[in-house]
């Protein structure tokens, strides 16, 4: 049995994917990408097609970083930023399919800026 997750997407996004079904529907397999006859589309097309998006979504500092190097990497990516913006960590955990301590060991390194946000938070309960 084929065990599938929900995960909440921005409405832009699900606009986006409504639009690009409604364009192209689905293939038989149900993938949203495919060769023009059907087919699966070859990890070097993805890779090709792949860097040079992030030409154009990223910095040029961030195109020579490893960030988003593949496709996969938009997994760690979207789990860095639910961190970083503040999601806590059981949350951002069950929307990733880890468990808490997974989340913390793999990605507390990626928790960036917040030591001020820390501070003042710590600050603010002790004063309350």
């Amino acid at each position: 049995m084929k065990h599938t997750r929900t995960v909440p997407i921005p409405p832009e996004l699900v606009a986006i994917l409504q639009d690009h079904i409604a364009t192209f529907s689905v293939g038989e397999d149900g993938r949203l990408f495919r060769t023009r006859t059907g087919g699966v589309i070859s990890g070097p097309a993805y890779a090709k097609v792949w860097q040079e998006a992030r030409t154009y979504a990223f910095t040029p500092d961030q195109v020579a970083s490893p960030l988003a190097g593949r496709p996969y990497d938009l997994r760690h990516a979207a789990v860095s930023l639910w961190l970083n913006a503040g999601v806590h960590a059981p949350e951002a955990a069950e929307r990733a399919g880890h468990g808490v301590d997974v989340m913390l060991r793999v990605y507390a390194k990626c928790i960036d800026g917040q030591q001020e946000i820390a501070n003042q938070r710590i600050l603010e309960a002790l004063a309350a």
